[in-house]
């Protein structure tokens, strides 16, 4: 399941740009990868971050991931409901499992992929 609408980096985040404001998470794919998400550690909102930076741990039962900035900025919101219920990453990892929001500072310099360009990416995994 790779939504069209969305772009995705070879970390296995979506992005979803509207302007300068983006929405984080982790691709279904990698959700999978990980299995049983038990643990979120969030950043804090009005942290100023860089392209590229590990600004969220993930643990699951099986290992423990970063996510990573997609661009420079400062994170606007989290997904606090992640804390108590961190499995909607993996039930919903585009919808209810968004990780955090941020806004995008200069320009975004991260190179995406499409949806027909993440899957041939994860078809070499």
């Amino acid at each position: 399941m790779i939504p069209g609408d969305l772009k995705y980096t070879e970390d296995h985040e979506w992005i979803r740009q509207e302007g300068n404001a983006i929405t984080v998470g982790i691709s279904d794919f990698a959700q999978d990868q990980m299995t049983d998400i038990v643990f979120v550690e969030l950043p804090e909102t009005g942290r100023k971050v860089t392209a590229g930076e590990a600004i969220v741990v993930l643990e699951s039962v099986k290992s423990v991931a970063d996510v990573y900035a997609p661009t420079n900025g400062t994170v606007t919101e989290v997904n606090s409901a992640l804390e108590a219920h961190p499995e909607y990453i993996n039930e919903s990892p585009y919808d209810k499992g968004w990780i955090f929001k941020m806004e995008a500072s200069g320009e975004i310099m991260v190179k995406f992929l499409d949806a027909e360009g993440y899957q041939a990416f994860i078809d070499t995994q």
